[in-house]
C-alpha cells in the first residue's frame, strides 16, 4: 500500500522529528534508539566516527532503509512503507558515490533529476556550472570531488523543504568545501532545512547552528557551536618525545583533579605522545603555571583553544578506540 501523506498538526513549519529509530544488520547494531528533532531554517550537523550510525540513520530518515522500530516525520510526512512519501519533500544526496560512468555530466544530472520538475534541473545545472563541473565530459572522467559535487548539485536542485547530505564535502579541495558550505548556509538563510553528516569538526562548527555527536549508534551529546568554542578555549593539547613521557605528565597532572573549585584542570587524557586536557576554566594561566611546576620533561609543542573531533570524543565524552 503506498504511502500517505500525514500533515504534522504542529503550527509550526515542520522538520524533522524521530523517535526511537533503530536498525540492524545481522548481529551488529547500526543505531541504537536514535531521538531527533531539527526545526526549519538550521543546518544540522551529525558528526562522529566511521561506524557510529550517521550514514544509516540519515538513509532511514530518507526512506532508503527501513528502521526496525521506531518512527520519524519529515517536513510533516510520516516516515511509513517504502518512503517514496519522504523523497518528494526532501532530496538525499548519499555519501557512497555510484555514478554511471558513461554518461555525460549533465545527462548523469538530469537522470538524477528524472521525475523531478524540469526548474529542478535547470537550477542544479546552474550550480554544476558555479562548481566548475563539465557538463559535457563523461562521469567516469570526473575525480572523486567532482562526482561528490554532481551529487551535491542534484540534491540542491529541486524545491523542497529539506536536504539531507552525507559527507557532502568529503574529498573537497578546501576551495570548494567552502563553496559548497556557503550554498549550504544559503539554504538554511531561505528557510531551509538541512542535515548533513561529517567527520569534520571545524567545518561543522562553521555552518551548523547545532551539533549532534554519535557514537556506537547512539546520540551522546546535542551542542551548539558556542558550547563547542567555549570547550575548545579550554582546552591544551601536548606533544611530549615519547608514550611513556606522556604517561608520567598525565599521572603528575591527574593529582590535580577535584571537585575543588579551585580546581585548576578538569580532566587529564592520554592519547600516545599526547596528553589531552580539558581545563577547569576560560584563563589558561593557572594551567600553565601547574604545567611549569611540573618537573617533568618539557612537551615537544604545546596547542592552546584547539580541538578535534578525536580530542572531543576523548576528553569530553570519555569516548576512546576512535
Amino acid at each position: 500500500m503506498p504511502p500517505t501523506l500525514k500533515p504534522n498538526p504542529s503550527t509550526k513549519p515542520p522538520g524533522i522529528t524521530a523517535r526511537g529509530l533503530r536498525r540492524t544488520f545481522g548481529s551488529i547494531c547500526a543505531v541504537a534508539g536514535v531521538d531527533l528533532d531539527i526545526e526549519p531554517g538550521t543546518v544540522t550537523g551529525i558528526l562522529g566516527p566511521n561506524g557510529s550510525g550517521k550514514s544509516t540513520t540519515l538513509r532511514m530518515l530518507n526512506g532508503l532503509v527501513r528502521p526496525d522500530s521506531g518512527t520519524a516525520s519529515v517536513a510533516g510526512v510520516q516516515l511509513v512503507g517504502d518512503g517514496t512519501a519522504v523523497r518528494r519533500v526532501a532530496t538525499f544526496a548519499p555519501g557512497e558515490i555510484a555514478l554511471y560512468g558513461e554518461m555525460f555530466g549533465d545527462e548523469h544530472l538530469a537522470w538524477l533529476l528524472r521525475g523531478r520538475p524540469k526548474a529542478a534541473f535547470t537550477k542544479a545545472q546552474a550550480i554544476a556550472e558555479q562548481l566548475g563541473l563539465p557538463p559535457k565530459k563523461k562521469v567516469h572522467a570526473y575525480s572523486h570531488g567532482m562526482k561528490r559535487q554532481l551529487l551535491f548539485a542534484a540534491a540542491m536542485g529541486p524545491d523542497v523543504p529539506v536536504r539531507i547530505l552525507d559527507e557532502p564535502t568529503e574529498g573537497l579541495d578546501p576551495a570548494k568545501r567552502q563553496e559548497v558550505l556557503e550554498m549550504i548556509g544559503g539554504e538554511a538563510r531561505a528557510g531551509g532545512l538541512v542535515l548533513l553528516s561529517s567527520h569534520h569538526l571545524s567545518e561543522v562548527q562553521a555552518v551548523c547552528q547545532r551539533m549532534v555527536f554519535f557514537h556506537g549508534g547512539s546520540v551522546i551529546a546535542d551542542e551548539s557551536p558556542n558550547d563547542l568554542n567555549r570547550r575548545a578555549r579550554r582546552s591544551a593539547t601536548m606533544v611530549y618525545e615519547s608514550p611513556g613521557q606522556a604517561s608520567g605528565v598525565a599521572a603528575a597532572l591527574q593529582q590535580q583533579l577535584g571537585p575543588d573549585s579551585k580546581a585548576v584542570i578538569a580532566s587529564v587524557t592520554q592519547d600516545k605522545n599526547n596528553v589531552l586536557v580539558q581545563i577547569a576554566t576560560d584563563d589558561p594561566r593557572p594551567f600553565l603555571a601547574e604545567l611549569a611546576a611540573q618537573s617533568g620533561p618539557a612537551p615537544l609543542s604545546l596547542e592552546l583553544g584547539k580541538l578535534s573531533l578525536v580530542d572531543l570524543y576523548r576528553t569530553v565524552y570519555g569516548v576512546t578506540g576512535l
